[in-house]
């Protein structure tokens, strides 16, 4: 995977475009927010996150999606439960991730940051391909956009406290910053 920093679209992974974005305020790229999402909640590999973000979720196919059919949302990445990482946004574009959030008392973190979301649950382990993916995505980040720095990797939770949980307790975050230090990815 590699990223194209003119379309701001990465190379080698899945494509599956939102139209849930718009226009960056002129201003860089300084903040990584790490999410998790399940659609339904606790069942993974369905495809419906990615309909989710599409605005093609079928709300009769389950009770959970009719509390979430009027949502326009999206995130930049997706890592699912075996590694695999799909792009709904361009990295230069807005997604609409973080909502009602705020970091280092800037609010409105969707206008400088990109949100990943990984596939599971504030309780359930993320899996070891999940981990791979994500340290490689995040120095790919780091290295296209310097104002991303360790001390601006945060969790959803972290924007929004009170309102969101994500990535949750489930989430190592040790284990994520001990791998991008030491430069390598270690189980």
């Amino acid at each position: 995977m590699q990223l194209d920093p003119v379309s701001g679209w990465f190379e080698g992974i899945r494509h599956c475009p939102s139209p849930n974005f718009n226009e960056r305020p002129a201003g860089e790229i300084s903040l990584l927010v790490i999410h998790n999402i399940s659609l339904p909640p606790a069942q993974f590999a369905t495809g419906k996150v990615q309909e989710f973000f599409q605005n093609r979720l079928d709300v009769s196919e389950h009770p959970y999606f009719e509390g979430i059919a009027s949502l326009r949302v999206s995130a930049h990445f997706l890592i699912e439960r075996d590694g695999t990482v799909t792009q709904f946004v361009a990295c230069c574009d807005r997604a609409w991730h973080a909502g009602v959030s705020s970091f280092d008392g800037r609010e409105v973190c969707n206008d400088f940051s990109v949100g990943v979301e990984l596939e599971g649950t504030d309780e359930l382990p993320f899996t070891d391909a999940q981990y791979a993916a994500l340290i490689d995505l995040t120095r790919q980040l780091l290295a296209a956009y310097p104002g991303i720095t360790a001390q601006r990797i945060c969790g959803h939770s972290d924007i929004a406290p009170g309102r969101k949980t994500d990535p949750g307790p489930a989430f190592d975050w040790m284990r994520f910053r001990s791998a991008l230090q030491d430069g390598g990815y270690k189980q």
